[in-house]
């Protein structure tokens, strides 16, 4: 039987760069249907972000059936690709991690 990680608890993480606010929320979602309710609560907690950024591997970090990203009006591939690369890349299964970004007027 194969086995991977998954979280073991939420995580949060904030961090501010060029005066924008980004809040990184990871938490453990056990297929798509609990990765895509995770990111519904996220956008409802953050109602006024500006992008609210995407990557899940909701089942076994190898089973593409469960893989999801999105930009969130980023530029195309610049920020939920890479973030489900990371995922993936790290063993870890039944996670979903969103960013937030509350803009901060510096590009």
């Amino acid at each position: 039987m194969e086995s991977w990680l998954i979280p073991a608890a939420p995580a949060t993480f904030v961090e501010e760069i060029k005066k924008s606010r980004f809040i990184t929320l990871l938490a453990h979602t056990d297929g798509v249907a609990a990765a895509k309710a995770f990111v519904e609560s996220v956008r409802a907690d953050h109602p006024d972000a500006r992008h609210h950024c995407v990557a899940w591997v909701a089942g076994p970090p190898n089973d593409s059936q469960q893989l999801g990203f999105s930009d969130d009006g980023e530029p195309a591939g610049t920020a939920g690709k890479p973030m489900l690369a990371q995922l993936m890349g790290s063993g870890v299964g039944e996670i979903t991690a969103v960013v937030v970004r509350y803009y901060g007027g510096i590009l």
